[in-house]
Formats: structure tokens, sequence, C-alpha cells
């Protein structure tokens, strides 16, 4: 064999291991991009059927389980606002209770007192009258702490908010006319609060 016959042979070895090489790279490329594509068609036909799943959900359904989802919330609710009013109404047994407690509590000294003159043996009117003078004294500064003042009726005009008429003064003179001639009840406010009107006669 000659030089230029090896040669022949070389190049076309050559020929086909570059053709060898070539197809196989084609076909690595042909199995990617089939790959590429089936799993894109996988993903678009998962997506697919979870659009169609939730197309297919019946509307009945989805009612019910809001409806449910409402009752749930509501029954919340009404619990809580059970609870909420329970625990006002024991509130304000409680305060009431608590405020007949100070009330007694600021009294019982002056129940003392009195129990004190009961005990006491003089035969003085003198010095027992001083002694009532200074309970009562003490009665009304007591019952003043817990918010009880006297109404007013000293030369007083007639008010109906604080003063109730039980008789009309005729005779009595323009300056009189309207005004409070005379207490027959003592009237008294709670905080402010009318809780007895004072009984009085009138000027006419």
């Amino acid at each position: 064999m000659n030089k230029e016959d090896s040669n022949m042979m070389d190049n076309e070895k050559f020929s086909e291991n570059t053709e060898n090489t070539e197809n196989t790279e084609n076909t690595e490329n042909t199995e990617n991009t089939e790959t590429a594509e089936n799993e894109e068609s996988s993903a678009s036909s998962e997506t697919s059927e979870s659009v169609t799943k939730e197309e297919a959900k019946d509307p009945l359904d989805i009612a019910l389980t809001e409806i449910e989802e409402l009752k749930k919330q509501a029954l919340y609710k009404q619990a809580e606002f059970d609870n909420f009013r329970k625990r006002t109404i024991k509130e304000k047994a409680d305060l009431i209770l608590q405020g007949g407690e100070k009330t007694i509590t600021a009294i019982l000294p002056v129940l003392d007192d009195f129990e004190r003159a009961l005990a006491d043996k003089s035969d003085d009117a003198d010095a027992i009258r001083e002694g009532m003078k200074l309970i009562y004294q003490k009665f009304q500064k007591t019952l003043e702490t817990l918010g009880v003042k006297k109404i007013d009726t000293d030369n007083a005009d007639f008010n109906v908010d604080y003063h109730e008429s039980i008789a009309l003064v005729p005779g009595m003179g323009e300056d009189k006319k309207g005004k409070v001639i005379d207490c027959v009840q003592t009237g008294y406010t709670l905080n402010d609060k009318v809780i007895r009107f004072a009984k009085v006669a009138v000027g006419q």
C-alpha cells in the first residue's frame, strides 16, 4: 500500500468518526427537547385538571361550607355575648352589695353614739339634748360623705324640680309670692339626684 492510499483511509475514518459524533449529539438534543416538551405538557395537563376540578366543584357544596362557617361564628359570638352579660350582671350585683356595705359601715359609728346615749343614766335634760344634737350633726356629716345633701328651703323660690307643694298660703305679700313659706318635710338629693322632694307650703 502506498502513502496516498493510507492517507485516503485515514481521511475516511476521520469523516466516519465526525459523522458518528454529530449523529450522537443530534440524538441527545432531540431526546432532551422531547423530554422538556413532555414535562411542559404534563404540567399543563395537571394545571388544566386542577382548574377543571375547581370549576366542576358544586356551588351547593361551597354554599353549605360557607353556611357552616357562619354558624360557627354566630355560635361563638352568642357565647361571647352571654358571658359578657353574665359578667356584667355579677359586677352590678357586686357594686350594689359594696355600696350597701359602704353605707352601713359609715352609719355604724352613729349607731354606737345612740347606744352610748341610751346607756347614760343622767337626768340632766340639757345634757341629753346636747348629746342628741351632737349625734344629729354627726349623722348629717356622715350622710354628706355618702353624697346625701339636704334640699335648701329657707326663703327659697318654689322649684318643682326639688319641692313638692302641699299648701298655698295667701296674704303673705308680694315679696313672698312663689316662695317657700314653710318646710313640712325635708328633702334630700343623692349625688345631685333627688331621692325625696321637700314638702313645702308656698306663698300665694
